[in-house]
């Protein structure tokens, strides 16, 4: 069987329309776990990782709110805060559904640092999406401020944040001890906290890293031969939501790269997950697979989604 590493957002856990209350959101996480337990169950090894968009970008709302009775907390520490809590309630329902399923399987969630450099242009631009979708009225005053936002693909405006490109998993030693003895690990939340290395020690850095560049690099220093990107369609689109829309099966990395380059994806949606994917095939990976979490289960079998091989 295959070694997989299964990256879904941190919307598949507060989906649009819903206030993002603590139930709510680990109902959600209850749906997704059940599917994972029955890709253990057929013998794969499982490591997952998971976005923290909405969250994170909650957490620094209520930051905001509260910043005249209790000190704001940077960002790479709000990411900190936001990856435990999500691996939290993500293992404590993956033991259940192992629980209910008579299976005795241990799992972990491990706090992960993610090495950027500390030149990295990202750190001027902002493209990374945070929080829940505002009316433009509400953007444009925060940007006014000095904020950057930005309309995204007609579903609301969001802030951006920098997001630096990933260089190396500081637990990737620990992640693969882990491996050995539990059947699920849970690592790399939120694109992992953004650390960089000054004067030989490490530092938290003020940005939030791509979960699914993060899980590609992450995918490679652990050798694992799939990396599944779960997102809200079922296949990856070109024209995405044009007259002449088409959904792609399969593609190499070289098509990929071309369709990046003609812009043919969303900066803060899909051009990511395929960036991911070229990057994990041609790391040493043998396929990534861009769906949705409906069809998670058939896409590892290879009957649905998008596969993008070398």
């Amino acid at each position: 069987m295959s070694k997989i590493l299964i990256a879904f957002g941190g919307n598949a856990i507060l989906r649009a329309g819903q206030s993002g209350s603590y139930e709510e959101q680990l109902d959600n996480i209850r749906n997704c776990c059940t599917k994972i337990v029955d890709l253990y169950k057929l013998g794969h090894t499982i490591v997952i990782s998971h976005g923290n968009g909405p969250q994170v970008g909650n957490l620094l709302i209520q930051n905001e709110k509260a910043r005249d009775k209790i000190p704001s907390q940077p960002l790479h520490s709000c990411v900190a805060q936001t990856q435990g809590q999500l691996g939290y309630m993500i293992q404590c329902e993956l033991e259940n559904e192992f629980r209910n399923q008579d299976l005795k399987v241990e799992t972990a969630t491990l706090l992960t640092r993610v090495l950027v450099d500390k030149d990295d242009e990202a750190f001027s631009v902002c493209t990374k999406p945070v929080g829940p979708f505002f009316p433009e009225i509400y953007a444009k005053e925060r940007m006014n401020m000095g904020e950057t936002w930005f309309e995204d693909s007609g579903r609301g405006w969001r802030r951006l944040v920098p997001s630096p490109q990933p260089k190396y998993i500081l637990e990737i030693e620990t992640i693969k001890a882990a491996l050995k003895s539990c059947g699920v690990v849970i690592a790399a939340g939120g694109g992992g906290i953004p650390v960089i290395e000054e004067n030989n020690r490490v530092m938290g850095v003020d940005a939030v890293i791509d979960k699914d560049l993060a899980s590609a690099v992450m995918g490679i220093g652990l050798g694992l031969d799939t990396l599944v990107l779960l997102t809200s369609i079922d296949k990856v689109k070109l024209n995405f939501n044009k007259t002449n829309e088409v959904s792609i099966s399969h593609m190499n990395s070289t098509e990929a790269e071309s369709y990046l380059k003609e812009k043919q994806f969303g900066i803060g949606s899909m051009a990511p997950k395929i960036q991911a994917a070229i990057d994990f095939v041609r790391g040493g990976g043998k396929e990534a697979i861009i769906t949705s979490f409906d069809q998670l289960n058939l896409a590892v079998e290879g009957q649905a989604g998008t596969i993008i091989t070398r």
